[in-house]
């Protein structure tokens, strides 16, 4: 599969190897779940799925999305209680 046709939502079975982690943020609340990790294919590209649905369909984002994502949350851009 090529970058263009794992963009979006994938069914996680077509995505094999990737290194699950939970969200430090989900751990301890018993709520959602969310898991990330990182495509096996050397791309930089990262998959996120619920972990209470573990088969179901992954979003992939591009490095460039999740950087952009990762500075979002370290700047607060998603502090929404606020």
């Amino acid at each position: 599969m090529n970058e263009t046709e794992l963009q979006g939502t994938t069914p996680v079975g077509e995505l094999p190897d990737i290194a699950w982690h939970i969200s430090t943020k989900s751990e301890n609340g018993g709520g959602s779940c969310v898991e990330a990790g990182p495509l096996a294919d050397g791309s930089g590209r990262v998959a996120v799925r619920h972990s209470h649905h573990p088969d179901g369909e992954v979003i992939v984002y591009t490095r460039a999305e999740w950087q952009a994502f990762i500075a979002g949350v370290k700047d607060g851009e998603f502090d929404f209680t606020s």
